[in-house]
């Protein structure tokens, strides 16, 4: 059986416990480097590492283990033995449950870090005690840590999914369609709009498929699934460099497992052949 993660603002009275501790710099978690594996600095406080906290805030329980998300200076010294190292980096490196955590840390760091004074009035934040939010105590201006909710769509057409490359991608690797919500819209009206601008193509039969928390640097990802309806590929340039159509059974590099995106490909290729369906 799995460990059980309990959010929480409010810290142990009694800080006495080992501790988890999700410290940052400049977006790098602070772990043991013991290859070929890395391992979390379990603690009763950081300055057992010589390491100075600029800010820290608390997260919750993992089963009966408070853990907490700590703010390092940029010029912070690497503790021996330790290493800074990128959340990407760390995918299935760090227990699945860790590592989730840790990248509820880093968005929580990154609020903490950008949300010092109040973006109305200039007046230094203040923390509240029993809420992840923090209050201006002049013009009483109340800012939550930011999520920037994106959708992300598979697009079939009988056997075959849409896949498309951006420049930014790693030489060679496909990926399926994805973009931010707009204010306004609908998570289906943000699919269709994303769908028509960067490849030209109308989409049907949308539907939910599950969601991911992003941490790169504050996004959740939202998937879905949708079946072609209609029109020809006709990319976006500034968007995209290719787009196209590949057989489930013969796709190009994509993405790893650490995403939505691979869950939602690796769920289609797994599905039962159909009988070819004829498009007009």
């Amino acid at each position: 059986m799995g460990r059980s993660f309990t959010p929480g603002v409010t810290p142990p009275s009694s800080p006495s416990q080992l501790a988890w501790w999700f410290a940052f710099s400049k977006n790098r978690l602070l772990v043991y480097d013991e290859s070929p594996a890395y391992r979390l600095p379990l603690l009763h406080d950081l300055s057992e590492l010589n390491c100075q906290p600029l800010r820290i805030q608390f997260l919750g329980h993992l089963d009966q283990q408070p853990c907490y998300a700590a703010e390092l200076s940029s010029e912070e010294k690497t503790p021996a033995g330790m290493a800074f190292v990128s959340l990407r980096e760390l995918y299935s490196q760090l227990d699945d449950d860790l590592f989730a955590i840790a990248g509820r840390a880093v968005q929580i760091v990154e609020w903490d870090r950008t949300h010092q004074f109040c973006g109305h009035c200039a007046t230094p934040m203040t923390q509240l005690p029993h809420e992840r939010a923090k209050r201006c105590p002049n013009c009483g201006l109340v800012n939550y840590p930011r999520l920037s909710p994106a959708v992300i769509v598979l697009i079939s057409r009988g056997e075959e999914i849409l896949l498309a490359r951006a420049a930014r991608f790693p030489t060679g690797m496909y990926s399926i369609l994805a973009g931010f919500v707009e204010p306004g819209e609908s998570l289906e009206e943000a699919i269709v709009r994303e769908v028509r601008e960067e490849v030209g193509i109308e989409i049907q039969n949308i539907r939910y498929f599950g969601s991911q928390p992003w941490p790169y640097p504050n996004s959740l990802m939202i998937g879905f699934t949708a079946d072609y309806a209609n029109g020809e590929i006709v990319i976006e340039p500034e968007e995209l460099v290719d787009a196209d159509w590949f057989h489930k059974h013969a796709l190009p590099q994509i993405p790893p497992k650490l995403s939505i995106a691979r869950k939602l490909i690796d769920w289609f290729v797994a599905q039962p052949s159909q009988r070819p369906t004829s498009f007009e």
